[in-house]
């Protein structure tokens, strides 16, 4: 007896068995009869038994294919299962976690995110909005969309494009009062910043000169809320160059003076990185921020 018979073998055997004919078994398998004919005849002389009776009435099979068939049903269903589980490892579906800030968050990541998912429905999505740097080590998020470089080397990280900040007022604000010409103008109107002072406000405030919390005259740490304010026409405020860009209404101030520029990092632990799912969001959050910033 031949020690290893090809698969194939006894697949036309079970094709012949349900069709109860040579013909019937190759329309289903897309072979020709005599192909299917001489492989019922290689499957005998390998396993030294006869499988099928021929007669005018057609094959019948014999005791020997009747106890063959309950085994090779039983290993046709053992690997259906692994096909299935093989394909539950390769799909990308199961819950990701990303953190970004509250803009990020709002006004880019839905446009990247909602194709991502008609193409993966049984892919979720969790989102957590906030300007807090959240661990990845930690495991709080599976990927983080960040304005600083990641340190820690068992992070995977990709830069994208850069956001750019500028000053910018509704347009009837403006009409009303006019376009500041020098920084030292902005003491006469009204300001839209933030509350409370962090290390990076410090620092960029002092970058400005003229940017301080006892300036503003309306002041939330909500980055979305100042944004409203300036498009409620409020006053002038800190607002992201290419979101402006969608709002006819908005138009920039002392661009020369205020254009700083924010890298953007798509971050993520490098063990998640064979992780089927976790890495087609990554490379879609790569590669859509990427086009949107940039529009």
């Amino acid at each position: 007896m031949t020690t290893s018979i090809p698969w194939d073998l006894y697949r036309t055997f079970l094709h012949v068995l349900n069709a109860q004919s040579l013909s019937g078994a190759a329309r289903s398998l897309g072979l020709t009869q005599p192909t299917v004919g001489r492989h019922i005849s290689e499957l005998e002389s390998s396993l030294g038994l006869a499988l099928f009776t021929r007669s005018q009435a057609g094959l019948q099979p014999t005791d020997a294919a009747g106890q063959l068939r309950v085994q090779l049903e039983e290993m046709q269903h053992v690997a259906a299962s692994i096909e299935r589980s093989a394909h539950g490892h390769s799909a990308v579906r199961g819950a990701v976690r990303i953190s970004a800030s509250e803009v990020v968050g709002v006004e880019i990541l839905p446009a990247i995110l909602a194709p991502l998912r008609a193409a993966h429905p049984e892919l979720s999505v969790e989102l957590v909005l906030s300007d807090a740097v959240h661990d990845l080590v930690g495991r709080e998020v599976d990927i983080a969309v960040r304005q600083t470089q990641p340190r820690q080397d068992v992070l995977l990280a990709q830069r994208v494009s850069d956001i750019t900040l500028g000053f910018f007022a509704h347009k009837d604000y403006l009409a009303a009062h006019g376009a500041p010409q020098k920084m030292s103008d902005l003491a006469r109107y009204s300001l839209v910043g933030f509350d409370v002072e962090t290390p990076f406000l410090r620092a960029a405030a002092a970058a400005m000169g003229t940017w301080s919390r006892d300036d503003f005259a309306y002041r939330c740490d909500s980055n979305l809320a100042q944004m409203a304010m300036v498009r409620a026409g409020a006053g002038i405020g800190v607002y992201q160059v290419g979101l402006a860009a969608r709002d006819s209404n908005l138009v920039r101030v002392l661009p020369e003076k205020m254009n700083m520029t924010l890298p953007t990092w798509v971050t993520m632990h490098s063990d998640l990185r064979h992780s089927v799912r976790c890495r087609t969001v990554f490379d879609a959050l790569v590669a859509g921020l990427r086009i949107e910033i940039a529009a």
